[in-house]
């Protein structure tokens, strides 16, 4: 089935939610980065998260997750905009951990929990809306929840999940987020809560076949969906100009000291792996253009 997202709302306006489906996306991150089951969970959670974020954001708003727990995976970086355009990427994508004390993916062993979760919006303002929290889990989920209620002054309920097959690729993965609004009474939340305690994992729903539109009916049996979007998908925004556009603002000292010293150079896209040739023409044909 292919990616998609949820739009939708409940309780006349009074709860809003989102859940996707990103088997796809998160297979595309893992092979291009190769990464461990264990950062394939990390990145995809992640990578999940922030795809619902920027379902939230409008026309060319764009935010930017980073992830750094002080854990043996380094940072998680993702980029998500309002188009359903994703990248992302580990620092350290070969961490490979024993399983958790239930059997699963130690992800919030790799995290670690000794640092922060940022968010940083470009809302087409002067300055970026930046938002951070301490990271209280590592296992990233919760980890969000917490930084829409702290951050965003929003009661959220946040589930990711990603299953890595026995062949290391993308089983299934997704998530939901449903935000309480004001309005709300309190038999409502509670009713809310309790369905929330009951649901199984995301990916236990996903793997059994359900869709998304079944897993937010069941969290919310009156739930309208506003919107099916089909546009979730990994893009990098790198480019050859691009890549030479920071060759040339190294500079000329910097430029000639490289073709000198190697005659050439190649230079690798942290979000998508994708390297670029510079041989030695193309490096004197940079430092012309100085």
């Amino acid at each position: 089935m292919q990616d998609y997202l949820l739009r939708a709302t409940a309780l006349n306006g009074k709860v809003r939610a989102f859940a996707i489906l990103t088997k796809q996306l998160v297979e595309e991150l893992r092979s291009r980065h190769q990464t461990t089951p264990t950062a394939t969970a990390a990145l995809g959670r992640t990578a999940s998260a922030a795809a619902m974020m920027g379902a939230m954001l409008k026309g060319d708003e764009r935010l930017t997750v980073q992830v750094k727990g002080g854990g043996p995976i380094g940072q998680i970086v993702v980029d998500a905009d309002a188009r359903g355009e994703v990248r992302g990427y580990v620092g350290n994508p070969d961490v490979d951990l024993p399983l958790n004390a239930v059997g699963k993916l130690d992800v919030a062993g790799a995290v670690g929990t000794d640092g922060f979760l940022y968010v940083t919006k470009d809302l087409g303002l002067k300055e970026p809306y930046s938002g951070s929290i301490p990271i209280i889990s590592g296992e990233l989920a919760e980890d969000f929840t917490y930084y829409f209620a702290k951050s965003e002054q929003t009661p959220s309920a946040v589930a990711l999940g990603v299953l890595v097959d026995v062949d290391y690729t993308v089983k299934t993965a997704g998530g939901f987020i449903v935000q309480l609004l004001p309005g709300l009474t309190d038999k409502e939340i509670s009713e809310i809560e309790q369905q929330l305690s009951q649901i199984p994992p995301i990916t236990t729903l996903l793997e059994r076949g359900e869709d998304l539109e079944s897993i937010l009916k069941t969290l919310l049996p009156d739930v309208q969906i506003l919107e099916r979007r089909e546009d979730v998908r990994f893009q990098c925004k790198c480019s050859r100009d691009r890549v030479e556009r920071t060759m040339i603002s190294l500079g000329r000292a910097e430029l000639e000291s490289l073709l000198e010293e190697e005659g050439r150079a190649e230079l690798v896209c942290h979000f998508c792996n994708e390297k670029y040739q510079f041989t030695g023409d193309d490096l004197r044909e940079l430092i012309q253009q100085l």
